[in-house]
């Protein structure tokens, strides 16, 4: 059975880690348990360390950020496969346990993801993600993966519902500092992605804390269509020969984008935003298709921003 290390980044915001590391030392199947400081200063530290063994604290000497933060962990971490975990996020006591029933039975996956419930600052359930596929465990070929991130079949989410092993993490080099904050995660599913199968777990293991200051929300509109961009633009190269034939122009690609944004820019009561970014979009009859064939198959609830283009 593969082992599993739950890699969980802080930095100051102690009160929310404690409910995290109690979460992954509560796990119903025994793993390793890291704690990744970004130089917290708030008593992390001393709280970490009054928890003995049953913890592996690293803490960075100046304060990093959270990609190399993430990487530290994992670099720290001993098990085969890494669950990372922000620390405003927990785990259901089950998550580890249903992880490794599923990838037990898919040894050349090097990814997996489940459903995330989503809740408010006071724990209250807000939402939950939607189930890929209609079975338990569903499997997805690593040819097949890339095109299903592009198209937007293939949510895997943020990474309280992710898990990836870790020698994939390594040859793919790990979280990429240029996407700190917005998509570094995304960005890191796709690299992933490239060395082996994805297996999604279609039940709600997660807990996801949605935040209304949120740090993603800090940037504009603009510019998180241009990371999404520019994550497409990275995962077109990648999608498998066997997709020739079907694969939509990445003009195409980028208006179905822009389409996307600017329904969320007057969503948001945004409509100068909005409108500058229908245009040229709105002249691409394909984009249009593809919008309204991943609204219809629920990939994504047009009123609340998906997990992978977020």
């Amino acid at each position: 059975m593969p082992k599993f290390s739950i890699v969980i980044t802080t930095y100051n915001r102690l009160p929310l880690l404690q409910q995290a590391v109690e979460s992954a030392l509560a796990q119903t199947y025994p793993c390793e348990v890291v704690v990744a400081d970004d130089g917290s200063t708030d008593g992390t530290e001393a709280y970490i360390r009054s928890l003995g063994d049953r913890v592996v604290y690293y803490r960075n000497s100046v304060n990093s950020g959270h990609c190399a933060t993430m990487n530290a962990g994992v670099a720290v971490g001993q098990g085969d496969w890494i669950k990372p975990l922000d620390d405003d996020d927990y785990l259901a006591p089950n998550c580890i346990e249903e992880m490794i029933q599923a990838i037990s039975q898919y040894p050349q996956a090097v990814i997996s993801s489940c459903q995330a419930i989503q809740v408010d600052e006071n724990g209250t359930e807000v939402s939950s993600t939607q189930a890929v596929g209609r079975v338990p465990v569903f499997y997805v070929p690593q040819e097949d993966i890339h095109y299903g991130m592009l198209l937007e079949q293939l949510p895997f989410g943020t990474p309280v519902q992710v898990a990836f092993k870790k020698e994939a993490f390594l040859k793919s080099g790990g979280w990429d500092t240029e996407f700190e904050i917005n998509y570094d995660d995304i960005d890191s599913w796709v690299k992933i992605a490239q060395y082996g199968d994805a297996v999604f777990v279609n039940q709600a293991l997660a807990y996801r804390t949605l935040w209304p200051e949120a740090s993603h929300l800090k940037f504009s509109l603009q510019q998180r269509l241009a990371k999404n961009i520019s994550i497409k633009n990275r995962i077109y190269p990648l999608v498998h020969d066997k997709y020739n034939k079907v694969l939509p122009d990445l003009k195409d690609i980028h208006a179905f984008i822009s389409l996307y944004w600017s329904l969320i820019g007057f969503k948001q009561r945004q409509p100068a935003a909005a409108l500058q970014m229908l245009f040229p979009a709105i002249f691409s009859l394909l984009a249009w298709q593809m919008l309204a064939r991943v609204i219809a198959s629920r990939k994504f609830n047009i009123n609340e921003e998906s997990q992978s283009l977020e």
